[in-house]
């Protein structure tokens, strides 16, 4: 089925209308994963928009309902984090955090919520100790980490202007979606760009 990006840009109000069915989506796919029974805090969703103008303009929508705690440039491009007055909820989740990143050059096929991110607090430096950390808690997912399943896997340590922070990143994406797993939460990271 051909996907098509729509001709104006993601508005907050669809955004917001849209969060249930992600949201369902994610648990979904959590639970696929065993993630849920690990009960990890849930401290960002993000999404992605294919125009600035798109990312001006959920900015805009944002500051009205939280507070942006973070500007930095991360990978060239700018990145904010919102810390939301009233939380998302997902499942037994309050989501205070969203990640809106400015666009690059690659243009996705849906714009909206993409990800989450679950904190495994194991004070891991890179993504060697994070997977093995991830393991003990979660062997069922040896066969995706080892790329035995259609879920795709990528680890990355994504780093800001500023971070101070080493915080090694496990990705589980499929079908539009993608969920998480990092070492350090949003907020820790944040603060430690001020130090």
């Amino acid at each position: 089925m051909p996907i098509f990006v729509k001709a104006h840009p993601m508005t907050y109000q669809e955004l917001i209308s849209s969060w249930p069915t992600f949201s369902q989506r994610i648990q979904a796919f959590t639970q696929e994963l065993g993630l849920d029974s690990l009960k990890l805090e849930c401290d960002h969703s993000a999404l992605r928009v294919n125009s600035a103008e798109a990312a001006d303009e959920l900015r805009h929508e944002f500051a009205k309902v939280g507070n942006i705690i973070s500007d930095n440039m991360i990978n060239g491009r700018p990145i904010l984090i919102i810390e939301l007055n009233t939380p998302l909820i997902m499942g037994d989740s309050a989501i205070e955090c969203v990640e809106l990143p400015y666009p690059s050059d690659k243009v996705y096929p849906v714009e909206g919520w993409e990800h989450i991110e679950l904190v495994l607090d194991c004070g891991a430096k890179d993504c060697d100790t994070l997977s093995q950390a991830l393991l003990a808690h979660a062997p069922q997912l040896a066969a995706v980490l080892s790329g035995e399943t259609e879920i795709k896997v990528k680890m990355s340590s994504p780093k800001g202007d500023k971070e101070r922070l080493a915080n090694p990143t496990i990705a589980f994406k499929r079908d539009g979606i993608c969920v998480k797993v990092h070492s350090q939460g949003i907020k820790a990271v944040i603060a430690s760009e001020a130090e």
